[in-house]
């Protein structure tokens, strides 16, 4: 009896075991539901700051884990801007001076159009699927579901910026709702908030994604997802130099 007892108990703090699900194939189907095989999808970003707030408009394709492009619609300052992604190179065409820039590695934790996204946060070049190591801290109770929280600890061979994320994600759908960004030092950066999930292309995922600083806490950027379309083909010529241009 005693040693059913304690086997019992070891599977209920185990929970990974009893969906036989690793913490990285969590943190994968998480991934995937917000990425899909491609997506198209129309966005509002709009940046806070004490004093002033900017709102831009753009609209973003991504397939599989290679490839990003997003181009900004307005306001009229921004239109045109450009950013493209292929593997692990990263370039912006300005229009207004009509230039391709390519984003050295050094620089992919830079904010994004002044942004509380950085370069990385958008095109997401570091994989948090492979490039990192997994472990699930516990299950927790936050905005009323329940969920796995995770520890991410990036491997010794992976170029990556952060020396630890934490993620939340809901246990019985895989919706993320929060991550907590910690450079190698173990401080906490900025932390960015999943909310007001929505159906597109038949598969619920959040709506707002709001990035704060952990630093400053009166910055902010809120992404809201006006459209998303998942896995429909996207023509190839779009991840190109020359569709920059």
């Amino acid at each position: 009896m005693c040693k059913k007892l304690i086997f019992f108990i070891i599977l209920s703090t185990t929970c990974q075991i009893c969906l036989g699900l690793t913490p990285k194939e969590i943190v994968k189907a998480s991934d995937e539901l917000l990425r899909g095989k491609t997506l198209k999808g129309k966005y509002r970003m709009t940046v806070i700051r004490p004093k002033w707030e900017r709102t831009l408009e753009l609209v973003a394709y991504n397939k599989g884990e290679d490839k990003t492009f997003i181009e900004i619609l307005s306001p009229q300052k921004e239109k045109g801007i450009i950013t493209l992604r292929i593997k692990n190179n990263m370039w912006i065409y300005h229009p207004r001076i009509e230039r391709t820039i390519k984003i050295p590695p050094s620089m992919m934790l830079q904010p994004w159009m002044g942004s509380d996204f950085s370069n990385d946060d958008l095109v997401k070049e570091s994989s948090i699927v492979n490039d990192y190591t997994h472990t699930i801290l516990k299950e927790e109770t936050l905005n009323n579901s329940i969920v796995y929280k995770i520890k991410l600890i990036p491997k010794p061979e992976a170029s990556v910026r952060w020396g630890k994320i934490i993620i939340w994600v809901r246990k019985d759908d895989f919706i993320p709702l929060k991550e907590e960004f910690y450079n190698e030092k173990g401080e906490l950066i900025k932390i960015l908030k999943y909310s007001k999930i929505k159906e597109f292309s038949n598969r619920k995922i959040p709506s707002i994604w709001e990035m704060s600083s952990a630093i400053n806490p009166n910055k902010k950027t809120i992404i809201e997802v006006i459209e998303a379309t998942y896995n429909e083909p996207i023509e190839e010529n779009i991840f190109t130099l020359r569709k920059l241009r």
